[in-house]
């Protein structure tokens, strides 16, 4: 296999030797930012048992919120396919973006602008220190692979992102794929 390395826009997907980690244990990871000083990104198959409307009352959306990461958990961040609607959003890849106006989101939503395929909303984010990522890539712990999604990654569905990405590995990452997630219930 190919080793890809990490950059802005690219996936991270959990090894399936990270176990007993709560936060990255079949985790697939958008890297939102990457460069000399570290990284962010967030866990995109990790939904939460909240819906938007549970942190901010005035909306009364269903959006889903999910568990974007460890650092930073009482805040909450989101990526977007929609630049042309809120402004300030900073570019992450083709067709993705993350940040932007919240006063603008909020009219959006209040005014059903937005929908579920447009935005997606996480509690935390995913941080690497300087270099932190390069040796856990060393270490075997992640599979960088391309967003071969590009916006429409906010369209997949969170909890069998990680198994579908581990059959389109192959090989004896197939056999992962229907592992249960705590091998001594195997």
């Amino acid at each position: 296999m190919d080793i890809t390395l990490p950059s802005k826009g690219k996936l991270l997907i959990a090894e399936p030797s990270i176990i007993g980690d709560i936060s990255f244990n079949r985790a697939v990871i958008l890297l939102a930012e990457y460069n000399e000083n570290g990284s962010v990104g967030f866990i995109l198959n990790k939904p939460l048992e909240f819906k938007l409307k549970d942190f901010i009352p005035e909306v009364t959306s269903d959006l889903p919120v999910y568990n974007g990461g460890p650092v930073e958990q009482d805040n909450l961040y989101f990526i977007h396919c929609v630049p042309d609607l809120i402004p300030d959003s900073i570019n992450i890849s083709e067709g993705i973006y993350w940040g932007g106006d919240f006063d603008t989101i909020l009219r959006l939503l209040k005014t059903n602008r937005l929908q579920k395929n447009h935005i997606r909303f996480f509690l935390g984010y995913s941080g690497w220190e300087k270099d932190q990522l390069i040796r856990e890539l060393e270490l075997q712990t992640w599979v960088v692979q391309h967003n071969v999604y590009n916006g429409n990654i906010i369209k997949k569905p969170g909890l069998n992102f990680w198994k579908e990405k581990m059959m389109e590995l192959g090989g004896d990452y197939s056999l992962w794929s229907n592992a249960p997630e705590n091998p001594n219930l195997n």
